[in-house]
C-alpha cells in the first residue's frame, strides 16, 4: 500500500498582494527620490534626470525585447518627441512642461502609427535594420531642413510649470521633478501592463507565435500594440531631455543615439521595469566619469563596462532579483 505524504503541498502565494505592495513601493520610491532631489548637488540632479528621460527610451525597446524582437531605431521617436516639443514651446507659445512631454509623445505616435502594421510582419534582423532605416532617414531629413536648424539644430527657452515660471536657482530641481513623476508613473504603468493578458501574450508570442494563432490572438496586432507604445514612451522622454538641455539637433536621430538605448536595454534585462532605470543610471555614471577621466577613450570603457556584465549577468541585472524571486515561488 503506498503511503500519504504528511508534508503538505506549498501553496503558491498570490500575485496580487505583490503587485499591489511593488506599486505602492513604487510610489513611495517616488516620492524619496523627489524629495531627495532638493538635497542632492546640481550635477547629480542632471544626471538623474537624463538617467530617468532616456530609461523611458529603453523602456520602449525592453517592451519590444519582451515579444522577442529589438528596435535599433528609437532614435527616430526619441527625435520627434524632442523636436515636437522644442516647436511647440517656440511656434505655438505653449511652455507648461507637463503639456510640452504629452505633445512629444503624441508627435511620436503620429509618426509612428503608419509604420506599426508593416514592422509588425517582421521578426529578428529585419525588424531592426528597418527600425534603423527608419531613423536613419529621419536623420538624413532634419539634417536638410534649414527651418528646422540644420545639422546645428536649435533652442528652446525655459519651459513653465502650472503656469508658473521657474526661478533660475530651482529650474533643474523642477525639471528634476517632472521628469523623475513622469517616467515614475510610467513605469508603475509599465510593470502592471507586463502581468496583463496582452503583456503575457506578449511573453507568449516571444516563445512560440504559432501556438498564440490557434489560442486565438493576433501576433501581428500584439507587436504593432507594442511598437506604438514603445514609441509613445520615446517621444515623451525625448521631450524631457529636450527641456533639460534646452537645445535640440540631429544627432537625436543618429544611429549612436539608438545604440545608447539598446546599451540600456541589454544591460537591463527584460525581466524588469526597475533594471531599465538601474542601467540607464548606470550608463550616465560610467560615460560621465569616463569622458571625464578618460576624454578620448571613453566609448572603449562604456563597451568593456558592457562586456562585463554580459559576462557575468547575461540575462541582465533584472535577473538578479527576478530570477530569485522565481526560484522562491517553486520552493
Amino acid at each position: 500500500m503506498q503511503s500519504i505524504p504528511l508534508t503538505p503541498a506549498p501553496v503558491a502565494v498570490p500575485y496580487a498582494p505583490r503587485r499591489t505592495l511593488a506599486l505602492l513601493v513604487g510610489i513611495a520610491s517616488i516620492a524619496a527620490l523627489i524629495i531627495g532631489g532638493a538635497f542632492m548637488p546640481r550635477w547629480l540632479v542632471f544626471l538623474l534626470t537624463m538617467a530617468a528621460s532616456h530609461g523611458l527610451v529603453s523602456l520602449g525597446i525592453v517592451l519590444l525585447m519582451r515579444g522577442g524582437v529589438v528596435s535599433f531605431g528609437q532614435g527616430l521617436v526619441f527625435s520627434v518627441g524632442g523636436y515636437a516639443a522644442a516647436l511647440t514651446f517656440n511656434k505655438l507659445g505653449i511652455t507648461d512642461a507637463l503639456g510640452l512631454a504629452l505633445m512629444g509623445g503624441v508627435a511620436a505616435l503620429v509618426v509612428a502609427a503608419p509604420f506599426a502594421p508593416l514592422l509588425a510582419r517582421y521578426r529578428g534582423i529585419f525588424f531592426a535594420m528597418l527600425t534603423l532605416a527608419l531613423s536613419m532617414v529621419c536623420y538624413g531629413a532634419l539634417v536638410k531642413t534649414n527651418a528646422l536648424g540644420g545639422s546645428d539644430g536649435f533652442n528652446m527657452g525655459r519651459p513653465t510649470l502650472f503656469g508658473q515660471t521657474l526661478a533660475d536657482e530651482r529650474v533643474a530641481y523642477v525639471l528634476y521633478g517632472v521628469t523623475i513623476a513622469v517616467a515614475g508613473i510610467f513605469a508603475l504603468m509599465a510593470h502592471v501592463y507586463f502581468h496583463s493578458t496582452r503583456g503575457l501574450v506578449t511573453l507568449a508570442v516571444r516563445e512560440n507565435e504559432l501556438r498564440v494563432e490557434y489560442l486565438g490572438g493576433s501576433v501581428k496586432q500584439a507587436m504593432g500594440i507594442n511598437y506604438l507604445l514603445a514609441a509613445f514612451a520615446g517621444g515623451v522622454g525625448g521631450a524631457l531631455t529636450v527641456m533639460s538641455l534646452g537645445h535640440i539637433d540631429p544627432n537625436f536621430s543618429f544611429w549612436t543615439t539608438s545604440g545608447e538605448f539598446v546599451f540600456v536595454a541589454i544591460l537591463a534585462g527584460w525581466q524588469s521595469v526597475l533594471a531599465v532605470f538601474i542601467a540607464s543610471t548606470l550608463l550616465e555614471v560610467v560615460r560621465s566619469f569616463s569622458s571625464l577621466y578618460f576624454p578620448n577613450t571613453w566609448q572603449l570603457s562604456l563597451g568593456l563596462f558592457l562586456l562585463v556584465m554580459i559576462r557575468f549577468l547575461p540575462r541582465g541585472i533584472g535577473s538578479l532579483w527576478v530570477d530569485r524571486s522565481a526560484k522562491g515561488d517553486r520552493s
